[in-house]
């Protein structure tokens, strides 16, 4: 008997992407029953839900983020690679690479495989595990940066951009808007790898989740909380903010800022400059089109879904080389990337 084609039970309902004979929501923008998060940025990861599964991290990061009696009534981790059974369907996580404890769901039923991806990229981040490509029948993929002029830069490079700025400029001081889960910590990583060995101060919204990593095993270095009444400490400094500090109030009070932004986007100039941004980082935790492309074709799958993002023109691409691409349309899906984390201290 021939095994059942995806389309056949994986469906998409108002609450979001249904598993039929499991019974589960993957990434549901609305509460319901039973949830797998894929992790934990806010247009994937919601409260309210009955049961949660995911990776040790993102439940970690869900309580961090909503509070304890939010990020489900019950928890289930699942370490990458481990299998369970939801209603005869097998799920396993693989790792997405987008943030930690970001994981691709993997789900087998009657000899059929579809694999949902979250969020992912495939370029350098020390703080998470790197994406696996997992052969499928279907595929199910973001296409934030769908669009071949996105091709982003290697991030040691931007970094490296940053790194002269602060050398050529040592009597201002650099703040980076970045996005407080997953590109902050990417960011601190990287400026260790590159040699940076100074404390990084952190506006107060971005502190709770550095911490986090930490307690989960992601070293950041030393750091230290940028309180601009004591600006003068920060000549010379690289600060980190949310995206909307670097040009607020917050940000002016300190000696001669360099406003700069570390996200995709920063591919678009006019973006750049309608932000005010001095110095644009090209750094994203998103694949870019060459990696997008890639991606479709290591996972060697007939079909590939489109989540959100630009699908038009990855639906032309994929149809070029042979796989079916299908927008899907759910409703909820954007780019974390310029969302700030509420709350924090000056």
């Amino acid at each position: 008997m021939a095994s059942p084609h995806p389309e056949t039970w994986l469906r998409v309902r108002p609450e979001g992407l249904w598993c039929e004979p499991g019974d589960f929501f993957i990434d549901p923008r609305l509460p319901v029953p039973r949830a797998i998060v894929t992790h934990g940025h806010s247009d994937h990861a919601r409260p309210g839900m009955g049961a949660v599964l995911a990776t040790e991290e993102t439940l970690a990061i869900m309580r961090a983020r909503m509070g304890e009696g939010r990020a489900g009534d019950s928890q289930q981790a699942l370490r990458y690679g481990e299998t369970v059974s939801l209603n005869g369907v097998k799920v396993t996580l693989r790792p997405a690479g987008h943030v930690l404890g970001s994981a691709q769901v993997v789900m087998d039923w009657r000899g059929s495989r579809a694999v949902v991806s979250g969020d992912y990229k495939r370029s350098l981040d020390p703080t998470c595990a790197p994406f696996e490509p997992v052969p499928c029948d279907v595929f199910v993929t973001e296409a934030t940066f769908a669009l071949p002029v996105f091709r982003h830069p290697e991030p040691l490079g931007e970094i490296a951009r940053l790194l002269k700025s602060v050398a050529l400029f040592p009597e201002r001081t650099h703040v980076i808007g970045c996005y407080a889960l997953g590109k902050a910590q990417r960011l601190i990583a990287l400026l260790r790898q590159a040699g940076w060995d100074r404390p990084i101060p952190l506006h107060g919204a971005l502190v709770k989740l550095c911490r986090l990593y930490e307690e989960l095993g992601v070293p950041l270095g030393p750091l230290e909380n940028a309180t601009v009444k004591d600006k003068a400490r920060f000549v010379g400094s690289i600060v980190m903010a949310p995206p909307s500090a670097i040009q607020d109030r917050w940000a002016r009070r300190l000696t001669e800022p360099v406003p700069c932004l570390a996200s995709g986007w920063m591919r678009v100039r006019q973006r750049a400059r309608q932000g005010g941004v001095e110095l644009p980082m090209v750094i994203s935790d998103h694949a870019d089109w060459p990696e997008l492309l890639a991606t479709c074709a290591e996972v060697q799958a007939p079909e590939i879904w489109i989540t959100h993002g630009r699908e038009e023109a990855l639906i032309h691409a994929l149809a070029q080389r042979g796989q079916r691409g299908r927008a899907l349309h759910l409703v909820g899906l954007g780019d974390e990337e310029i969302e700030d984390e509420p709350g924090g201290e000056e």
